[in-house]
């Protein structure tokens, strides 16, 4: 296909999670990531979901209650959040870890920083990802990154502690 081919696209218009507890889950985005309910989702005269917004960029985010599938997706990130750069993943994992959420702090990632392995009420695997780079990519031709947790982990022990660098070459 022709890049003039390709359809129009405008981002993702919204994020969906299924959910175990409608009010907790609520709750947890709202305290940790400080999202707010912008709208209710009413079936049959039950409540069975929210669309929820963010104040500060973050993507419109749908949660929906379904007990086997929250169950069932529970451990996996399907996602990752955008983050606009360093200062502010470093930021944000500060807030999460004095709201005492357990993750895996900054690190160095293929392209940018990650904040990976925060769980939500229901398990879901929620990651943070800079939009800032440190590497970057030749808009006009693929790149490959071989073992990326790996690759990630030797990079970031080189650009914070330099006199590694002659051990490892």
């Amino acid at each position: 296909m022709d890049m003039q081919d390709a359809p129009q696209l405008a981002g993702v218009h919204q994020l969906k999670l299924p959910v175990t507890d409608l009010a907790r889950s609520r709750e947890w985005y709202q305290t940790r990531l400080g999202y707010r309910v912008q709208i209710e989702f009413v079936e049959q005269g039950q409540l069975i979901g929210y669309g929820l917004e963010h104040p500060n960029g973050g993507p419109v985010l749908g949660l929906r209650l379904n007990r086997e599938r929250a169950r069932a997706a529970a451990g996996f990130d399907y996602f990752a959040i955008g983050v606009p750069g360093k200062d502010a993943i470093e930021q944000l994992a500060a807030r999460l870890t004095a709201l005492g959420e357990q993750h895996a702090g900054v690190h160095w990632a293929s392209i940018g920083w990650i904040l990976p392995h925060l769980h939500d009420p229901d398990g879901h695997e929620i990651r943070f990802y800079t939009h800032q780079h440190h590497t970057g990519l030749d808009p006009g031709a693929v790149t490959t990154i071989n073992d990326p947790r790996e690759s990630a982990g030797r990079r970031e022990q080189l650009a914070t502690r330099p006199s590694l660098r002659n051990e490892m070459t």
